[in-house]
C-alpha cells in the first residue's frame, strides 16, 4: 500500500516567527513501523514551506490508499482542509488522524470532519501498524485498541491501547523521509529526540500524563546513543534538543548518557527540559561535560497559591515570595 503521512501546512504565529519547527518525529515514529512492508512518504509542509495546493499536488501525484495526519489543536482546520482535499482527489482514500487534540476528543472530531475515517489515540505506533495491515487484507478492525472509526454512521471507540512497556522496541524514527536539512534556527540546522514518555506529575495546564500516561517509560542509554549517533553521523546534526518532558527525572540515566555522549566524543551540543526537583549540581555537571548548553525548567509562578492550583508539586523555599 501506498501511506502518505502529512504534517499540515499552517500559517500560525509560530511558524511566521521561526519560519519553521522542529521534525514531526510522531509521523517518523508511525512511518518506521511501516515503511517495511509498504510505500511510505511523508509531508512536512512546514519545513517545506507547502501550501494546500502544493499538498493536493503530491496526493494527485502520489495516489496514496491511506493518508495520515497529525495536528496539534491550533493546527485542526487545516488537517481538515488537508483530510477534504484527499477525498476529492480519491474518494476512496481512508483517511487517518492522530495527535492529542485527536486523542483527547475523537467523537467531535469525527463529527467536525466528515472526511475523516479512523482516529488513533495516545501512542499511536502499533495502532497505526495494525490498522494499515488490517486495510490491506480487509481485515477486522475490532481487535485493534486505541482506534476510533465510523461503522453504519455511529462513531466507535475500541478500548483504550496499554502503553508501550519497553520503548526500546520501537524502531527510531525515519528521518530518512524527513527534509532534514530544512530544520534550521537562526541559520544554525538542528535535530531533535525524545528519550522517554510519560510524565508522574499533576501539573493541570500540561496534558502529557493524559496522552503518554503517568508511568515514565524511558530509552536505554544505548539506544539514546545510537540514535544520536545516527543524527550525527548521518545527518551532520551538532546541536540537538532532547523533546522529553523531564530529561533529568532518573538522575542516573540522564548522567549515564552525558557521560557516554562524552566517551564516545559525538561532538554535540544540546539542550533538555528539567524540574527544580529533579535536577542537582551533579547533573549539571555532567551535562555541561557532556555538551548540554541549555536546560529548561519550567517556574510557571512566583506565587506559591497558584503553584499549588496548577498541581506542580513544588514549594518555594523562599516563603517571602508573594
Amino acid at each position: 500500500m501506498k501511506v502518505l503521512l502529512v504534517s499540515p501546512p499552517t500559517e500560525s504565529a509560530l511558524r511566521r516567527i521561526m519560519g519553521t519547527t522542529g521534525p514531526p518525529l510522531g509521523l517518523a515514529y508511525v512511518a518506521s513501523m511501516v515503511k517495511d512492508e509498504h510505500d511510505v512518504k511523508i509531508i512536512d509542509s512546514i519545513a517545506e514551506g507547502y501550501g494546500k495546493e502544493d499538498v493536493a499536488t503530491i496526493i494527485r501525484n502520489f495516489d496514496p490508499d491511506v493518508v495520515g495526519l497529525t495536528a496539534t489543536t491550533s493546527m485542526m482546520p487545516d488537517a481538515y482542509e488537508i483530510a477534504k482535499i484527499a477525498k476529492e482527489v480519491n474518494e476512496n482514500v481512508k483517511i487517518i488522524l492522530g495527535g492529542p487534540h485527536a486523542t483527547f476528543m475523537p467523537e467531535r472530531t469525527m463529527q467536525e470532519c466528515p472526511y475523516i475515517d479512523f482516529i488513533v489515540r495516545g501512542e499511536g505506533e502499533h495502532a497505526f501498524k495494525e490498522l494499515v495491515d488490517a486495510l490491506e487484507r480487509d481485515g477486522d478492525l475490532k481487535g485493534i485498541n486505541g482506534l476510533t472509526f465510523k461503522r453504519n454512521g455511529k462513531i466507535i471507540n475500541n478500548p483504550p491501547r496499554k502503553l508501550i512497556k519497553n520503548i526500546d522496541e520501537i524502531p527510531i524514527p525515519s528521518y530518512d523521509l524527513l527534509p532534514m536539512k530544512k530544520y534550521k534556527l537562526n541559520k544554525i540546522e538542528f535535530g531533535t529526540i525524545i528519550t522517554s514518555r510519560g510524565c508522574p506529575f499533576n501539573c493541570t495546564f500540561c496534558s502529557s500524563s493524559l496522552q503518554f500516561g503517568k508511568k515514565w517509560r524511558a530509552h536505554s542509554v544505548e539506544r539514546t546513543i545510537d540514535e544520536l549517533s545516527l543524527l550525527r553521523d548521518e545527518y551532520g546534526k551538532k546541536e540537538i534538543e532532547f523533546l522529553d518532558d523531564t530529561f533529568t527525572l532518573l538522575k542516573p540515566r540522564a548522567i549515564a548518557i552525558a557521560n557516554k555522549i562524552r566517551e564516545e566524543r559525538l561532538d554535540i551540543s544540546w539542550a533538555a527540559s528539567s524540574r527544580v526537583d529533579t535536577f542537582s549540581t551533579e547533573i549539571a555537571n555532567a551535562i555541561k561535560n557532556g555538551g548540554a548548553h541549555t536546560v529548561y525548567f519550567g517556574i510557571e509562578s512566583g506565587s506559591q497559591k497558584t503553584l499549588d492550583f496548577i498541581g506542580k508539586g513544588l514549594r518555594w523555599r523562599n516563603q517571602s515570595w508573594p
